[in-house]
């Protein structure tokens, strides 16, 4: 596509985690738990008026659905402010310091005075009806391949709460992650294409990874991407948890407001229109052999259907791979209403519904072949409820592009989430003063500013003899700081072993079925230690690993003992080397010198991680050479 001809305007907001001692607004601890909670709240989030008097669409979209909540707690690692029971404590200074060291790395002008807002959000992420959030620097920017890409803002906000799952009419949250600081950051629609989506999410991540104070690992960061193109409208999607997706979502919004503009169009010319009575026609589909619509009536539900004039072969439209503008009506039914999905004609006869059954429905209704009729079998409240949500969209449909949230799907698709929120979602937090930001603790923390990644990989290069390919991923990894403190511990093991190991070898690992999330900073210190003083060659490495996979309880070496690993002195190895010599007399006699390939082969089958491989070369050539 050329997005320039289509006027595509992409901005980014980077929510990252930050990685503190304490929450934002209490002192719990910001860890996640796996186990079971010691109790649950039930709770009912109702909309309140912002500060310009107003309740936000968003919010009152989520009260209608009328859902109540679980929050599952812990005694010692959540609290009464998670639980909305006690006012927040002071913001975290430690949260604080590094929201600003960011917001200085992007060039960023902090404020002198951070005032806590409360952001209205009801669809239970939060037990409180609102997320508190800081604005604390503004008008910043990152540089790309691509240009300039300004960034608007930089927030301190509190994480939402985990969604365990969801029951009928309740859905289930832990509070382990609710108030975990994070940062989000706000770039202006300065984003041209989709590949400069991912680059400057990409440059926004590698800047945070760099103050080594951030979270890793899945869902610690998430990105949202606001998206709009002309004659289309602003999409904002949530949820793109991996880089790697961000321009393939670009890629497919685009695709998908191209094609509703071009349904929009063929709607206009045909004059199509929405006819906004919804019909009973439960007596037409009594002997239907469609198991969804038999178990709804058999449930004392009922089938209600609405006509879209001159909506025929439109509704079956592609707009995105696998999702039809039909998709787009059942998502609609199923936020509002809770219903399983529709069905309409452009798909039928199917699922049960036969060319007998869609014939009656046309006479029923007077519908035209040209006309689209779009059924819901359910509770006759939420069928009626899903009809009015498809009745608006359809009605949207002919307009255009609708405004809305999205949200983003493993494929880059995206679906229905609810509409845009406004500025009636705002008011003042009164529970905390403001916060001054001096000029003292912004020189503070320019004076302690970290490297950027590309400082930091020219560094690597020169002071540790990396590659640059294997520069680029240490800087970039979970590991980089224990890279360098492990380099200066062992000072006799060389810097690419160690960083081809953090990097590569423990990437090998879990390629093959290995939990490495089982091994600690602990266990990677006793594995270079063990390598330092000879217990361990560098060949037995991945086993090792694997072994702390499986046994993370155990010491190295218990692990050199059960892998048979421990390393050999030289006079064992030279042994060893004898005896394979001796067994194999006949080739060293016949091909001498030559015979080295072959016995190295059968020498590293036994002595593989129990001693060095030079060393095994060495004492190897040196013996056939006596030999010989």
């Amino acid at each position: 596509m050329d997005y320039e001809k289509l006027g595509l305007k992409v901005g980014l907001e980077i929510h990252q985690q930050l990685n503190t001692e304490r929450k934002l607004f209490c002192h719990c601890p910001t860890i996640l738990r796996d186990n079971e909670p010691d109790g649950e709240v039930l709770r009912i989030l109702r909309p309140t008026l912002s500060e310009v008097g107003e309740i936000d669409r968003a919010a009152l979209l989520e009260a209608r659905k009328g859902k109540k909540f679980l929050y599952q707690y812990y005694n010692d690692s959540t609290c009464l402010v998670e639980l909305d029971e006690e006012p927040p404590h002071e913001p975290s200074e430690e949260a604080l310091k590094i929201a600003l060291e960011v917001a200085l790395l992007m060039n960023m002008k902090p404020v002198d005075l951070a005032y806590v807002m409360r952001k209205i959000v009801i669809d239970g992420s939060n037990t409180s009806g609102f997320q508190r959030t800081i604005f604390l620097a503004r008008d910043g920017y990152v540089e790309t391949e691509d240009g300039k890409v300004r960034i608007e803002s930089l927030c301190l906000e509190e994480d939402a709460a985990r969604k365990v799952e969801e029951r009928e009419g309740i859905v289930v949250y832990n509070l382990d992650r609710l108030g975990i600081p994070l940062v989000e950051i706000s770039t202006a629609p300065d984003i041209k294409s989709p590949k400069m989506a991912k680059d400057v999410a990409k440059r926004i991540g590698e800047i945070l990874r760099a103050t080594g104070k951030v979270k890793r690992g899945i869902g610690t960061i998430r990105q949202d991407i606001n998206i709009s193109i002309k004659d289309g409208a602003r999409v904002e999607i949530k949820g793109v948890s991996e880089l790697n997706l961000i321009d393939k979502v670009v890629e497919y919004e685009v695709l998908r407001q191209v094609n509703l503009l071009k349904i929009r169009d063929e709607l206009k010319s045909r004059g199509a229109y929405v006819i906004e009575e919804i019909y009973d026609v439960t007596d037409l589909f009594k002997e239907c052999k469609s198991r969804i619509i038999k178990r709804a009536i058999e449930r004392g539900g009922k089938v209600k259907a609405i006509i879209l004039k001159k909506f025929s072969g439109l509704v079956g439209k592609e707009i995105q791979p696998g999702r039809r503008l039909g998709t787009e009506f059942s998502d609609r039914a199923k936020v509002i209403a809770g219903v399983g999905g529709i069905f309409h004609t452009d798909e039928l006869p199917n699922y049960g519904i036969t060319d007998e059954d869609v014939k009656k429905l046309r006479e029923r209704l007077k519908a035209e072949e040209e006309d689209t009729i779009i059924i819901v079998a359910d509770e006759e409240e939420k069928a009626i409820k899903a009809l009015e949500a498809v009745i608006e969209r359809a009605k949207e449909a002919i307009e255009g592009v609708p405004e809305e949230t999205r949200r983003a799907l493993d494929d880059g698709t995206t679906s229905y989430l609810r509409p845009l929120p406004g500025a009636a979602r705002m008011y003042p937090e009164t529970d905390i003063p403001p916060i001054y930001i001096t000029e003292e603790l912004i020189n503070e923390i320019k004076s302690n500013l970290p490297e950027l990644p590309e400082e930091k990989v020219e560094r690597f290069i020169k002071e540790y003899k990396l590659s640059e390919e294997l520069a680029k991923k240490m800087v970039l990894s979970y590991y980089v700081d224990l890279f360098e403190e492990l380099c200066k511990e062992f000072k006799n093991i060389k810097p690419t072993l160690i960083a081809k190991t953090l990097e590569e070898t423990l990437k090998e690992i879990r390629r093959e079925g290995y939990n490495i999330e089982n091994i600690k900073e602990s266990h990677l210190r006793e594995l270079f230690k063990a390598l330092s003083e000879g217990k361990l060659a560098k060949e037995g490495i991945p086993e090792v690993l694997k072994g702390f996979c499986e046994m993370p309880e155990k010491e190295i070496d218990e692990i050199l003992e059960i892998k048979g690993l421990k390393g050999l002195s030289r006079e064992e190895v030279e042994k060893i080397i004898e005896e394979i010599i001796k067994e194999n007399i006949e080739v060293v006699k016949e091909k001498k010198e030559k015979a080295l390939g072959m016995l190295m082969g059968r020498a590293m089958a036994k002595l593989r991680g129990k001693a060095d491989g030079k060393m095994v070369n060495e004492i190897l050539r040196s013996k056939i050479k006596e030999f010989i």
